[in-house]
């Protein structure tokens, strides 16, 4: 009997619909804030995420589904046995953070962090010319399923879609142009959008530094839903107040997180933050989401179909 540790935050029907997937296996459950080392060394699947540092004594440990679409956390050396199945809930998060993203595009177009501004100034006052979405050029870091969503968002309201990811086998209709990331220092200064949902790799840690924050096209704007270190977060800053061609920025992520309270980006000109939380379960779908994917690739691995589970990151 396969023993399941459930850490997501379910309610009666979530676990009526796990329970009858999952027949015949013992469900126990916890939460991150709450689970303990004996739990997890107890379990054969986990459902959810479990602090890495616990895993350490998961001997029993055969798959982990994730309730989050990132996993660098748990594919560090050491932290999961190499046997060990782990899925992710890539494609939950693509319609709340492409509408947060979007709805960051609007804000910094619109100008509506300077009249959030005026109003708390109680001032009355314009703050000048505005630009548009439409016959604007956006350019997407990352075509995931946050990426593909925000593109496809991006099109629908009249703009030429760049996207960049390292498959350009086959472009999505509502892409204009697919190109590698190779090419990115050529496409900077043509993009009005420069839009990341990017993992934390390697690669991508800063990708946008001070060199490439100067590439920009003069009056655009940067948004960044992916990971925090994908910026440099100081050359952001100095980019903002020294007047180079960016003209705002909407930050989802930081690099540090929390964003400490005496950093200068919190008051840059034209910088909107947000704590973190385009995603996560504000928008109760995203949740319903996640849980479809995981009772969907609980009856697959249960059945030995492990071919057909979604979002594998590593057998």
């Amino acid at each position: 009997m396969k023993k399941i540790l459930i850490l997501m935050p379910f309610n009666e029907s979530h676990r009526k619909y796990v329970e009858s997937i999952a027949a015949g296996c013992e469900c126990r459950y916890s939460s991150r804030e709450t689970v303990t080392a004996k739990e997890a060394a107890d379990a054969d699947i986990i459902l959810g995420n479990v602090p890495p540092h616990l895993l350490r004594e998961a001997k029993h440990l055969e798959w982990i589904q994730l309730n989050s679409a990132g996993s660098d956390a748990y594919c560090k050396p050491g932290v999961l046995r190499p046997e060990v199945l782990l899925t992710c809930a890539t494609g939950a998060y693509g319609l709340a953070v492409s509408e947060g993203m979007l709805a960051m595009t609007m804000a910094l177009c619109r100008k509506l962090d300077l009249y959030a501004g005026n109003q708390r100034e109680k001032l009355w006052r314009t703050e000048g010319a505005i630009s548009s979405v439409w016959n604007s050029t956006t350019l997407v870091l990352g075509l995931g399923d946050i990426g593909r969503e925000y593109a496809r968002r991006m099109k629908a309201l009249g703009s030429y879609v760049i996207g960049v990811r390292r498959n350009l086998s086959q472009k999505p209709d509502y892409v204009d142009e697919l190109r590698p990331m190779e090419d990115l220092d050529e496409l900077l200064p043509r993009a009005d959008f420069v839009a990341m949902s990017l993992p934390s790799t390697p690669q991508t840690r800063h990708l946008m530094d001070e060199r490439r924050l100067k590439l920009m096209k003069k009056g655009s704007y940067l948004i960044n839903a992916g990971r925090g270190d994908a910026v440099d977060c100081q050359a952001l800053n100095q980019a903002l107040r020294a007047g180079w061609s960016l003209a705002g920025c909407a930050l989802d992520v930081t690099e540090p997180e929390p964003l400490p309270a005496d950093h200068p980006l919190w008051d840059a000109p034209r910088a909107i933050i947000t704590p973190h939380c385009a995603g996560n379960f504000f928008l109760p779908e995203t949740f319903e989401r996640v849980v479809r994917i995981t009772g969907e690739n609980l009856k697959k691995y249960l059945s030995g179909d492990r071919d057909g589970m979604r979002n594998i990151v590593r057998h």
